[in-house]
């Protein structure tokens, strides 16, 4: 182990020797870690083993974290474990790009849909990520994708 994810975990209540479990606080750490942009710890917990269908207080995965991160790292590391892209969070049923879309993630949101996420799942309240759309360019994005039936 890398001394900077010692250190991490250690300075996170994270346990070195079990280092996919929830901390004190109830925290997992690829959550915790995706959330601050730390691939170096993502891509070590992967490793480890760390369950990718953990979720937060909230109900949203680890790759909800990365894009709030705006970790295009992370989201990789994430999508390229196994993670569900399609994952939606029990309060409201969005998934990470329907939040991306919504947020004027642009580069994320071309991510998620480099990656596969699918554009027509829709919200608790019958929206879309193209419905919540809030800059141009994702509008586009997601828009082409979605007339071409990809």
């Amino acid at each position: 182990m890398k001394p900077e994810v010692s250190d991490w975990l250690q300075n996170n209540y994270f346990s070195a020797a079990q280092p996919v479990l929830k901390n004190t606080a109830g925290i997992y750490p690829l959550i915790l870690a995706s959330q601050q942009g730390r691939s170096d710890v993502v891509n070590f917990l992967i490793e480890q083993n760390a369950a990718l269908d953990v979720i937060d207080q909230y109900g949203n995965n680890a790759l909800w974290a990365a894009c709030y991160a705006d970790s295009s790292d992370c989201i990789n590391a994430l999508i390229h474990a196994g993670i569900d892209i399609n994952h939606q969070n029990s309060a409201s049923g969005a998934t990470v790009l329907i939040f991306a879309a919504s947020s004027g993630r642009e580069k994320v949101v071309e991510q998620l849909l480099a990656a596969g996420a699918d554009p027509e799942l829709k919200t608790h309240d019958d929206f879309t990520a193209l419905d919540l759309a809030s800059t141009r360019k994702t509008l586009k994005l997601i828009s082409q994708l979605v007339k071409s039936g990809d």
